[in-house]
């Protein structure tokens, strides 16, 4: 359905070095970048998440928040971790989230814009 998600970043370098290891403990990389953009994905030129630099950026009200697919719990794990060591904001430690579904388990974060996201697998605990 989606080709991409842009988010809109205040200061380009501290927006990357957070997703590159949030995005990172997922399996997602930098698939491209410039002086203005840096695209995550997994595929090289094939952003699935490009963050944009402006200065009047702003994260979405209440009720927005973009979830990333993870492979495995473990990675749920990695992410909320790595998420917050590089300047993220808890906003939900990784747990089983029942009213989702048994299996549902997930991380929230918020980045350093604001912006609220998860990583979440409905694989079972191996």
């Amino acid at each position: 359905m989606l080709h991409h998600l842009s988010l809109g970043v205040h200061d380009l370098a501290v927006a990357g070095a957070f997703y590159d290891a949030a995005l990172g403990a997922l399996g997602y990389r930098r698939v491209f970048e410039d002086d203005t953009a840096i695209g995550y994905g997994l595929v090289d030129d094939e952003d699935l998440l490009c963050l944009k630099l402006h200065e009047d950026a702003a994260a979405p009200g209440a009720g927005f928040h973009l979830a990333f697919s993870a492979p495995t719990r473990a990675a749920v794990n990695a992410f909320h971790h790595a998420a917050l060591l590089a300047g993220g904001h808890d906003n939900g430690a990784a747990g089983v989230r029942p009213d989702y579904g048994d299996s549902y388990y997930a991380a929230f974060v918020i980045d350093p814009d604001g912006h609220r996201i998860e990583a979440v697998t409905k694989q079972a605990d191996a």
